[in-house]
C-alpha cells in the first residue's frame, strides 16, 4: 500500500518530506532548493527531483583514541560527540561532507594527540573539561563550513593501561595504609603518654599520702606522749615512747601470728632485742618527722 501511494505521489509529482527532516531538490543535476516537512510538488517532467533527504536531529558519536601522556603512560580517551546538521547549510551539508563521522573523528584524533602529550596521567584526569572544550571549539570551527553545528563535547572515559591501572591502584593503598599506620603510631603514643601522666599522678598521690600517713602516727605519737605524762606525774617523754612502741611490737607478733597467711618469721626476742627493735622504730618516726618539718 505505502509503495503504491508513492507511485501515485511521484506520478502527480508529489513529495511528502517528514518532521526533523529537510531534502535537497535538484534541477537537471543542480542544486536548486531545500524542501522543509510537508508535502511539495516536484516536477520531474521538467527536469526536477530530490537528490536525497538529511536528518535535522541531534546525533551523538563516541570516538576512542589512544595516545601517549608526557610520563608515557598510553591512555585510551573516550570523547563523546554530540552534532547535527544545520537547516539554513543543509546544501552544506549534503554535498561537501559524505561521511560526517569520518570528518569529526578525525578532528578529534588530531586535537586529542596533540593535547594529551604535554600533560602528565594525573593531569589528564584533572583536565579533562579542558580538554572537552578544546575539542568542541577545534569541531565547531571546522564542522561549521560544513553545514554541522557541534552541540556538546564530553570526554565521558580515560583509560590508561591494565597494568598502569594496577600499579596506580597499588600506590594509593600503599599510600592510605601508610596514612593508617602513622594514625596508628599516633594514637599509640597518646595512650602512651597519658599512661605515663597517669602513672606519675598516681606515685604523686602515694607519696603524698604516705606522707599524711606518717605525719599522722607522727601527730598520733606525740598526742599520746603528751597526754600520758600529763596523767602520770613523773614519767618522761622517753618512757611514753618506748611503752607506746613495744605496745604496737606486741601488736604485730599478735596479728603475724593470727593471720592464716602468714609464713613462718624469726625474729629476736627478748629484752635486748626488743629495746633494740624500740630504738630503731623511734629513731624511725623522729627522722621521719624532722623530714616532714
Amino acid at each position: 500500500m505505502g509503495k503504491l501511494v508513492a507511485a501515485i505521489g511521484k506520478l502527480l509529482c508529489c513529495v511528502q518530506v517528514d518532521q526533523s527532516t529537510v531534502a535537497i531538490k535538484e534541477r537537471f543535476g543542480k542544486f536548486e532548493d531545500v524542501l522543509d516537512p510537508g508535502c511539495h510538488c516536484v516536477p520531474w517532467i521538467i527536469g526536477s527531483r530530490v537528490s536525497g533527504k538529511l536528518t535535522l536531529r541531534l546525533r551523538q558519536m563516541d570516538v576512542r583514541c589512544e595516545t601517549k601522556t608526557k610520563d608515557n603512560v598510553f591512555v585510551t580517551i573516550v570523547a563523546s560527540i554530540q552534532y547535527r546538521a544545520m537547516e539554513d547549510k543543509a546544501n552544506d551539508a549534503y554535498y561537501k561532507l559524505s561521511n560526517p563521522k569520518s570528518q569529526i573523528q578525525s578532528y578529534v584524533f588530531d586535537v586529542i594527540r596533540a593535547s594529551i602529550p604535554k600533560l602528565q596521567l594525573d593531569d589528564v584526569f584533572e583536565q579533562k573539561n579542558d580538554i572537552a572544550k578544546s575539542v568542541e571549539q577545534e569541531l565547531e570551527k571546522a564542522m561549521f563550513a560544513y553545514g554541522y553545528e557541534i552541540v556538546q563535547t564530553l570526554i565521558v572515559d580515560i583509560e590508561p593501561d591494565e597494568k598502569v591501572k594496577k600499579a596506580m591502584n597499588e600506590i594509593n593503598a600503599a599510600a592510605r595504609m601508610r596514612v593508617a599506620a602513622n594514625e596508628k603510631a599516633e594514637a599509640e603514643k597518646i595512650v602512651q603518654i597519658k599512661r605515663a601522666e597517669g602513672e606519675a599522678e598516681a606515685k604523686y598521690l602515694s607519696g603524698l599520702g604516705i606522707a599524711r600517713q606518717r605525719q599522722a602516727i607522727v601527730d598520733g605519737l606525740r598526742d599520746s606522749v603528751l597526754g600520758f605524762s600529763g596523767n602520770v606525774p613523773g614519767t618522761s617523754a622517753k618512757d611514753v615512747m618506748d611503752l607506746v612502741l613495744l605496745t604496737q611490737y606486741f601488736d604485730t607478733m599478735k596479728e603475724i601470728g593470727a593471720s592464716s597467711k602468714s609464713s613462718a618469721v624469726f625474729l629476736p626476742h627478748g629484752p635486748g632485742a626488743v629495746a633494740d627493735i624500740a630504738s630503731q622504730i623511734r629513731n624511725g618516726f623522729l627522722q621521719a618527722s624532722t623530714h616532714h618539718a
